[in-house]
């Protein structure tokens, strides 16, 4: 396969609303009483289960529990089309431990796209979700790190700004100054800073001038997540529910019910798993395979989030064994100490 060096393009930025999701979660369940009726119809109409999978009593059995949580790229900037998931984070709820943690993956990552082939279908893992939706994407990740996924929430990037707002704005740290307003990413200006809606999409969207590009933003979007849910933990942060709900039609899908919500926001293990918070994120390396440019993940750095997040949620470490991989074992050439590498190659075996 021969490889070129490119300039790595620019993508459009605002790839991620799922930064919102688990602090939506969290605001439903914690509030799910106060407004009963509104709340189960709007969840009702959201929830659509995984493919070939049943309902888990894990929730009421107050056990680890683990999510993915995905945003796509579209319902906002004039975008309609169904799109990739260029947000894609996998959290884990620990009751007894108390303690959640947050692992990005990189939506460039190299990954075996589970379409039901038995042949690997190399891609982007944010083609996931276009090729097969929220059930592939589930799949995706799972053989990806060898870690199983209970619940999925996906969210378009059409209510972050409603949702913050519906908070009433967040508290963040701005670790450096920016202006990047030829992408609407807003001007900000380093140390402490009171987000409203909008001003939280600018700043968990942008890249372009974060110098750790990617990577960078998954920060800032962990960022944000944190910021929602410390919100939501506070009583008497829900200023305006109603409109909030409104943003669910047509923006959400996951796999939980309304009761499956009110379960985690009402249960002390699990909100105060929520209250001490572990992030990270896998690593790549860069490099470029049929002229596309990928984010290629070492096969140790693939089993060390796996131990990571299994451990979480009280199962066994095991050996990540996939067809990525079995490529990593392939190119022998490749050197992993590079930031950028564009020797990796696809065989056939």
């Amino acid at each position: 396969m021969s490889l070129r060096r490119r300039v790595m393009p620019h993508h459009p930025i605002g790839h991620f609303l799922i930064i919102s999701l688990f602090g939506l979660i969290l605001v439903l369940a914690a509030y799910g009483f106060r407004m009963y009726a509104d709340t189960k119809n709007a969840i009702g109409d959201t929830f659509a289960q995984i493919s070939g999978r049943n309902a888990t009593a894990k929730i009421k059995n107050e056990k680890p529990l683990s999510f993915l949580l995905l945003g796509t790229d579209t319902g906002a900037l004039g975008r309609k089309t169904k799109g990739n998931a260029d947000t894609i984070i996998v959290v884990t709820i620990n009751p007894k431990k108390k303690q959640t943690t947050m692992v990005s993956i990189p939506r460039d990552t190299l990954a075996d796209i589970k379409t039901g082939s038995s042949t690997p279908n190399f891609h982007k893992i944010n083609s996931s979700y276009l090729l097969g939706g929220s059930t592939v994407a589930v799949k995706t990740v799972e053989n990806l790190i060898n870690v199983p996924i209970d619940y999925y929430v996906t969210v378009n990037m059409g209510g972050l700004s409603d949702i913050v707002d519906a908070v009433g704005g967040i508290d963040v740290y701005v670790p450096f100054s920016w202006d990047d307003t030829e992408h609407d990413a807003g001007i900000f200006t380093k140390g402490e800073a009171h987000l409203d809606g909008k001003r939280a999409l600018q700043f968990a969207r942008m890249r372009h001038d974060d110098p750790e590009g990617d990577y960078g933003r998954q920060k800032r979007q962990q960022t944000v997540i944190k910021a929602i849910m410390k919100k939501v933990l506070n009583a008497g942060t829900l200023t305006n529910y109603k409109p909030l709900l409104q943003t669910l039609k047509g923006n959400m899908q996951m796999n939980l019910t309304f009761d499956d919500l009110v379960g985690i926001g009402s249960n002390s293990g699990y909100r105060k798993a929520l209250q001490h918070v572990k992030r990270d994120q896998i690593k790549g390396v860069g490099a470029y395979i049929n002229r596309a440019s990928y984010q290629v993940t070492q096969t140790s750095e693939l089993q060390r989030v796996s131990d990571l997040l299994r451990g979480q949620l009280g199962k066994s470490s095991q050996t990540v064994d996939n067809a990525v991989t079995h490529q990593n074992e392939l190119n022998t050439s490749f050197d992993w100490s590079s930031g950028y590498n564009p020797t990796y190659s696809i065989y056939s075996y």
